[in-house]
């Protein structure tokens, strides 16, 4: 780890440095402003609360050209991790480096104005990435065609299937042109054929030497698709490597480490 801090690489697309994530979960909470007063006086501190680390001093490095597999069960931090990749969320220690445009595929619908329709929520996209009306107009249609909505192009995307979500999605995201994805579980909603457009999508944005992070539960997939994969519980990187060694790491389920937790208050 500490090598990996200490002397970043210029070819990675991505660099963590003792990256911690720690959240408030309170005990009991004044159900008053004079309560929270008197309980300040007392205390010192407005409510009474304990810490737990979503993150707990994470560091690795991901080469520029490469797929990274992030494996590991509800609650150990992954979705927290591709937040913090993604700059949703901000560090409580460390430091998380992240160079070239970025796309992210880390909630269903994230993005999205349901009351809008597919084409209002592609401009809307367009709009939020710099790109201007004339850019976004010519990109319209590729991008219905790609997802298979051009049916429902004016439709609210408020009735979409969670399906049709995803692949309005996959399919604004993979058109930014990003340098790095970010993906979560999103796209196991996706059919088996989509899901084949969306591998075929992946091999082409790796051939131009573009970089990958997917969360997934299917290991398997993890495994065919990616150059090492991590391995999170609660909070903490119990292993970076070989995708063999990580799928058996996670299979027998010998790799838990001890939960960290403070209190205050």
């Amino acid at each position: 780890m500490d090598n990996i801090c200490a002397s970043p690489k210029q070819d990675m697309d991505i660099d963590l440095c003792g990256v911690t994530v720690a959240y408030r979960s309170y005990k009991e909470r004044p159900s008053s402003l004079k309560e929270s007063f008197l309980h300040l006086l007392r205390t010192g501190r407005f409510s009474k609360y304990s810490t737990f680390d979503a993150l707990d001093d994470v560091s690795f490095s991901v080469p520029r050209g490469s797929v990274l597999g992030i494996l590991g069960s509800n609650g150990s931090g992954k979705s927290t991790l591709l937040k913090v990749l993604a700059t949703v969320l901000k560090p409580t220690k460390g430091t998380a480096k992240v160079s070239g445009k970025l796309s992210s595929l880390i909630e269903l619908g994230a993005g999205f104005d349901p009351e809008l329709t597919a084409v209002e929520n592609i401009y809307l996209n367009g709009s939020l990435h710099q790109r201007s009306e004339k850019q976004i107009k010519k990109r319209v249609k590729p991008i219905l065609e790609f997802a298979e909505l051009t049916d429902f192009a004016n439709k609210p995307v408020k009735f979409f299937s969670s399906g049709m979500y995803a692949r309005l999605g996959f399919a604004v995201a993979m058109d930014i042109n990003p340098d790095i994805l970010l993906v979560d579980e999103i796209l196991a909603v996706g059919d088996e054929r989509f899901q084949e457009k969306c591998n075929r999508a992946f091999d082409t944005f790796l051939a131009q030497g573009k970089t990958i992070v997917i969360v997934s539960h299917d290991a398997e997939m993890l495994r065919s698709r990616c150059q090492s994969i991590m391995l999170l519980s609660r909070g903490k990187m119990v292993f970076l490597g070989h995708p063999d060694k990580a799928v058996e790491l996670y299979r027998n389920q010998s790799y838990e480490p001890a939960l960290r937790v403070s209190s205050n208050g």
